[in-house]
């Protein structure tokens, strides 16, 4: 190398510092951290459940915000429940005051001679939610022999009785004498009477069993006659049938005293099928509450105590079962015998 050549090399050696290594980078943080500089994703090696945390779907518990459309249709069914609730309030209010206004008979049998036109249309529907046809049906079908109904009503019992007698195994499970010889309606309406003699007549245009129709007060009832040798004399009848008729009697307790004189005192049975106070307080306030408005409008008082009054009356107790907060009563009766013990269920 000349030497002008290797003195220019060396003067700029003289005059260029020499260079320090670069420090090693420093290692980023290996999680998401709130200032956005950390990597978007976990590493692989984590949690594979919580990874990529940012880009997963809310969840049900994340989620507190509800939609308005949601929001005003709970709105709306909370408030249209809160006015219905209201009105039947003061709708009950202002029937419980209009009825304790009223002054209305102890005797209001009269009014079924105004609503038998439109009684089956009124019963209907509330009978068919409460299942009466069946609790009628299987108490109707144990009634056998010598039949009598009182308190028949508009007939709402017709189509549960076997006309004609034949044998065969009772409710019990014993052989015996099933379905009427005879059929005895009684009521004190002439005019529902007379709509029970209409649908007898289009349902058994055959009769196979003697039936008699009487406007007639139950506690007046005689015991049915037959002729022996040219001879009258009085028998009984095998069964009593009374369904929700102790409301409307005048003096239940005195009637049904009286239908334990006609029935046989050895096999016979009264049944009942009655509505009236339950078993609870807060309804039975409702009821008396009601019960002038009601009576005087169908012609039922519906508050009585059926078991005070069969326990008045004196007869048997058979078997006793209750249904719809207890203001359902089913009760099957025989005259008084001693050392017999009440069947309930």
């Amino acid at each position: 190398m000349s030497a002008p050549r290797a003195g220019r090399a060396a003067l700029k050696k003289a005059k260029m510092p020499a260079r320090a290594p670069a420090p090693a980078p420093k290692p980023g943080p290996r999680f998401p951290v709130g200032n956005s500089t950390g990597p978007k994703t976990l590493p692989r090696r984590a949690n594979p459940l919580l990874t990529n945390i940012a880009n997963m779907p809310p969840t049900p518990e994340s989620t507190t915000t509800m939609s308005s459309r949601v929001m005003t249709i709970l709105g709306v069914s909370a408030l249209s429940i809160s006015t219905y609730i209201g009105y039947l309030y003061a709708s009950y209010r202002h029937e419980v005051k209009q009825s304790k206004s009223l002054t209305v008979p102890h005797d209001v049998s009269d009014r079924y001679n105004h609503t038998a036109g439109t009684f089956d249309a009124d019963v209907a529907m509330s009978e068919q939610l409460m299942g009466m046809g069946s609790k009628r049906a299987a108490l109707v079908e144990r009634a056998h022999g010598n039949v009598l109904e009182v308190s028949c009503g508009t007939g709402r019992n017709l189509r549960y009785y076997e006309l004609g007698e034949r044998r065969g195994f009772d409710t019990q499970g014993r052989v015996g004498v099933l379905g009427c010889r005879s059929l005895t309606l009684v009521d004190l309406s002439p005019e529902m009477v007379e709509i029970t003699r209409g649908k007898f007549e289009k349902r058994f245009p055959e009769q196979k069993a003697r039936v008699e129709f009487r406007v007639q007060d139950a506690a007046e009832v005689s015991r049915p006659g037959f002729s022996v040798d040219g001879k009258k004399h009085e028998g009984y009848y095998d069964s009593v049938v009374q369904t929700m008729g102790l409301c409307s009697l005048p003096d239940p307790v005195k009637t049904l005293k009286h239908l334990g004189t006609v029935v046989d005192p050895e096999k016979g049975e009264i049944l009942l099928l009655e509505h009236g106070r339950s078993y609870y307080d807060w309804v039975n306030n409702i009821l008396d509450n009601l019960a002038p408005a009601h009576a005087d409008r169908h012609g039922c008082w519906w508050n009585r105590d059926i078991g005070q009054i069969v326990r008045e009356s004196g007869l048997e107790v058979v078997e006793e079962k209750r249904w719809h907060f207890g203001t359902t009563w089913k009760y099957v009766l025989r005259p008084a015998r001693v050392g017999v013990e009440v069947q309930k269920s």
